[in-house]
């Protein structure tokens, strides 16, 4: 690949860019908002210079709403050999664009698994996609060559090719992306009329939950509305266990032991299931989940101490494995958790400990 157009300049399409650029593509930028393109060529992810003839790939990175209007509009401009999408969901851009009579052998489907809180070009990475999944969506009548297009922007991107079937791709993003969004922006709306004492209790564990409530609220009606079935499915089961935990939770309140001892058997369930599903979760690099030791030390919020806590972690030849910062309520301070193999952990700790650091059980 040496040419691509680049059509939505936000976080997706602005990352593929500068992913492609940096590795010697020369990618067009086109946006309904001109203000968008040129920043996005501002920031090195290419010209906004109009097209002078077709290119090799067009990179369709609207909102799933508008996915399939655009690739109509690029396919019968003829501005590429090959087209893909990188819209959050796959099955409808698919049947709306065959309800349209396109011929669909020079395109694929395609989702990037990979984003953030923030959106818009200023928000975007070349590094955005590297070691993360790429969805293709292909099928019998996908172009060898449109497939080989998009596995090159794959691994141009340092993504991880996963093909999947357009409607099981999905029923999995409801499952795995799309419900938990909803459920933290749920929770976290229980916050905003919350007594400000409550709020200041806040922890690691609320802000791990709530995370993802701050992302775009716009941006996700246009991805919800274009996955609602699978998403409402999802949602239906996890109803059902909200039913069913509440239930339980009165029935610890009552005087009946019979009652209690039901409840208690149903939280008990509930919360076992969560443990299964999450040993689910592929750990580090992909590989299955791995159970590490915490080693949390107390640091000062000061300039330098994170440098100086991983060099001389890095003294000890212990491989650091995750890491996690947890910060303290009204100080200038917090908790940095180092996630080591279990075997390790005492020899961090000791060896942490002689240099002076605090560390905490």
């Amino acid at each position: 690949m040496r040419t691509a157009v680049v059509i939505g300049t936000g976080l997706i399409g602005t990352s593929a860019a500068l992913a492609l650029v940096a590795r010697g593509v020369t990618v067009h930028l086109i946006d309904h908002d001109p203000e968008r393109a040129r920043t996005a060529a501002a920031l090195g992810a290419g010209t906004d210079d109009p097209l002078q003839g077709p290119v090799d790939l067009a990179i369709i990175a609207v909102p799933p709403a508008h996915t399939a209007t655009a690739l109509a509009d690029a396919m019968r401009a003829k501005i590429a050999r090959g087209y893909l999408d990188v819209a959050s969901v796959k099955g409808g851009p698919r049947r709306e664009l065959r309800a349209l009579g396109l011929d669909l052998s020079a395109y694929i489907g395609t989702h990037p698994m990979s984003g953030k809180e923030r959106s818009g070009p200023l928000a975007a990475t070349a590094e955005l996609f590297e070691g993360r999944p790429w969805v293709l969506t292909p099928t019998p009548e996908t172009d060898t060559e449109v497939l080989n297009l998009a596995l090159e922007l794959v691994a141009l991107c340092g993504a991880v090719p996963v093909v999947m079937d357009a409607d099981a791709h999905d029923r999995a993003v409801a499952l795995v992306s799309h419900t938990p969004q909803l459920v933290s922006s749920m929770v976290a709306a229980r916050l905003r009329e919350a007594d400000e004492t409550a709020v200041r209790l806040c922890g690691q564990g609320i802000r791990d939950v709530t995370r993802i409530a701050a992302s775009d609220p716009r941006m996700w009606v246009e991805i919800l509305s274009a996955n609602p079935g699978p998403v409402a499915d999802v949602l239906a089961g996890i109803a059902a266990d909200l039913d069913e935990t509440v239930r339980a939770l009165r029935s610890l309140d009552s005087s009946d032991e019979a009652k209690r001892e039901d409840g208690v058997a149903s939280i008990e369930d509930v919360l076992r299931r969560g443990n299964a599903g999450r040993s689910r979760v592929p750990g580090k690099h992909g590989a299955a989940p791995t159970a590490y030791e915490i080693v949390a030390v107390l640091i000062s919020d000061q300039p330098g101490e994170l440098a100086r806590i991983f060099a001389d972690a890095g003294r000890t030849a212990v491989n650091v494995e995750d890491v996690r910062i947890e910060h303290a309520t009204g100080q200038q301070a917090g908790l940095v958790q180092l996630m080591v193999e279990p075997s390790a952990a005492p020899v961090l700790a000791a060896a942490l400990r002689e240099r002076g650091w605090s560390i905490r059980q």
